[in-house]
């Protein structure tokens, strides 16, 4: 096992700004000297996306200087690195470069994730000369950003030097509770760095800045850090904004190549309500593609919600696949004549289950998407499919789960008709029953949402035979009808049969970007007109949310049991992981 502190300092330490000293005949009309050290080591993946934010930064690239450091690489980062810097030094105030060739790897590591001794010490003497050659030699500040962070917010300088610290850092985001700052740092670190952890009660949603604990400063210089108590300089982290985003840091054990994909996972949450792009001074092949062994991947879309196509079709050419993209239908399009014209009739006394309110066109919009999905499978002949709305979120290592599922169907020779990828399971009195030979998959029961789900030829087959369009209801209710676990016995009885065969993934693999009263949130099928009756508007999301709410704790004695990877989903975060 490596130091407990190693990896923690590391992020201690990955992303902060040190104010310097302003000489006292600094223009006013001039923005500060900022000089920004970056140091890499198997970046290769992460850096065109980490200088695109760069890059990116509002800030007068004149007062900015690149200092830039980069050793014992496996992959391509050096000549990366090199060719950003050269294309880039006539942008900035200046750049110095220095890298190391050889050695490749660090001789008491297990890994190239493993932070040992040697490791941690070199970086800390690079820290260190970054700071030394600042202050020597031009800035007012420095910061601090490790090559996988990602600088979302273009105006981190100006916010970071609006707080007046002296040594500050924005507060970044992940996929759980681990963010840039440690807060276990006692005085009793030891030359290892073994840290004995204090607790800090963070009062993050009520506090503006939240303050660390402090580290006694060690002679040997490389301890940069710990020279803040020597000199009576407290560190601060600020939450007041969102700033950018980083990845949860590996085990010892783990490659390159698991790092590469954590790192896939934090540019497609990053996506979700921000613009990333990589470097314009890079060039960076295209990702090859596929379609996981599925025929098509429809995406749903519609038309006019453009920011949700390309978000899901940046996010989607991340994840390495091929999309087809399909034009959702219109509910604010469909008027009473082309409702008749298509003989389409809500299913009596259907109502909502919370509300109580009819169907809406919204939702009819929604079905006849799905529908024409189906279609399009029966008359393609296409044999499987998976079928995706545009305002999911994915999980870590997505395609690869997602792959070794359908793998072992198709071993387990299992029959099966739809597999939802991404729902909201209604029933959570009990456990829904594992399917014996693959693993990570369960008997579906009564779910909400379309999210996401896999379809086959004879499930698209058996959805159109039921003839639903003079009984229409909105299409998660109709989908649990089909595979007969719907909780009201009089929907079901308009359907015969109602033999699809239903599973879902566990844990799953999709989930929505938003929430019901989330930023960012609105949906098209609840923010409508009622069927029969334009002039009636609903809205009901915002005061009966728990259709759409994200889903709720599932006692113990209810929590589905399966074999295979079941790590915890990136939605809900884990304190084990600090």
């Amino acid at each position: 096992m490596p130091p407990a502190g190693a990896l923690r300092l590391a992020a201690l330490v990955s992303l902060f700004s040190v104010s310097l000293l302003l000489s006292s005949d600094e223009s006013p009309l001039l923005k500060p000297k900022v000089l920004i050290a970056i140091v890499a080591r198997n970046a290769a993946h992460s850096l065109p996306y980490y200088l695109g934010c760069i890059e990116n930064l509002q800030y007068p690239k004149e007062r900015i200087a690149i200092w830039a450091a980069t050793d014992h690489n496996v992959d391509n980062t050096t000549a990366m690195l090199r060719e950003w810097l050269k294309a880039a030094q006539s942008r900035y105030h200046y750049v110095e470069w220095r890298p190391m060739e050889e050695p490749r790897s660090y001789t008491d590591e297990w890994g190239p994730k493993h932070w040992s001794p040697s490791r941690f010490n070199h970086l800390m003497k690079l820290r260190q000369a970054a700071l030394k050659a600042a202050r020597e030699r031009w800035a007012d500040y420095v910061l601090f950003a490790d090559s996988d962070n990602l600088l979302t917010n273009p105006r981190v300088l100006d916010l970071m030097m609006a707080e007046n610290r002296t040594l500050v850092a924005p507060m970044m985001e992940s996929r759980s509770l681990y963010s840039n700052f440690w807060c276990g740092i006692t005085p009793q670190v030891d030359k290892h760095r073994q840290y004995t952890q204090n607790q800090i009660i963070i009062k993050a949603y009520f506090c503006d800045v939240i303050v660390f604990v402090e580290v006694k400063i060690r002679s040997r210089p490389e301890h940069m850090m710990s020279g803040s108590r020597c000199t009576d300089v407290q560190m601060y982290v600020c939450n007041k904004e969102h700033y950018g985003f980083l990845p949860v840091p590996l085990k010892a054990h783990q490659s390159v190549k698991d790092e590469e994909e954590s790192f896939t996972h934090t540019i497609t949450e990053a996506l979700i309500d921000h613009t990333v792009k990589p470097s314009q001074l890079l060039f960076v092949p295209p990702k090859p593609r596929d379609m996981m062994g599925f025929d098509e991947i429809f995406l749903i879309n519609l038309k006019r919600r453009t920011d949700r196509r390309e978000r899901m079709l940046n996010t989607l050419d991340i994840l390495g696949l091929e999309v087809t993209v399909t034009e959702a239908v219109d509910g604010k399009a469909l008027n009473s004549s082309k409702l008749q014209a298509l003989g389409i009739e809500m299913m009596p006394d259907y109502k909502d289950p919370y509300s109580g309110r009819v169907l809406t066109r919204g939702e009819i919009g929604c079905f006849l998407s799905h529908h024409a999905t189906w279609t399009e499978v029966v008359e393609r002949g296409l044999q499987s499919v998976l079928v995706l709305e545009d305002d999911v979120r994915f999980e870590p290592r997505f395609k690869k789960r997602l792959q070794t599922i359908m793998e072992d169907v198709e071993k387990a020779q299992l029959d099966w008709d739809l597999i939802y990828v991404g729902r909201k399971r209604m029933q959570v009195a009990q456990p829904e029953v594992s399917v014996e030979g693959v693993d990570n998959l369960v008997v579906a029961d009564y779910s909400y949402w379309t999210l996401g789900y896999a379809l086959s030829q004879q499930g698209a087959q058996k959805l159109l035979s039921a003839q639903s369009f003079h009984k229409m209801l909105p299409v998660d209710e109709f989908l649990p009808i089909m595979f007969n676990k719907h909780p009201n016995a009089a929907y079901m009885t308009h359907f015969e049969p109602r033999d699809l065969l239903a599973f879902s993934v566990e844990p799953l693999l999709i989930y929505p970007t938003h929430y019901t009263g989330e930023p960012g949130y609105f949906s098209d099928t609840e923010t409508s007109t009622i069927w029969d009756d334009e002039a009636v508007s609903t809205d009901w999301d915002r005061t009966h949310d728990p259709k759409t709410a994200q889903q709720g704790r599932i006692r113990p004695i209810a929590q589905n049991s399966v074999t295979g990877d079941t790590p915890p989903p990136a939605v809900r975060a884990s304190r084990d992981e600090l």
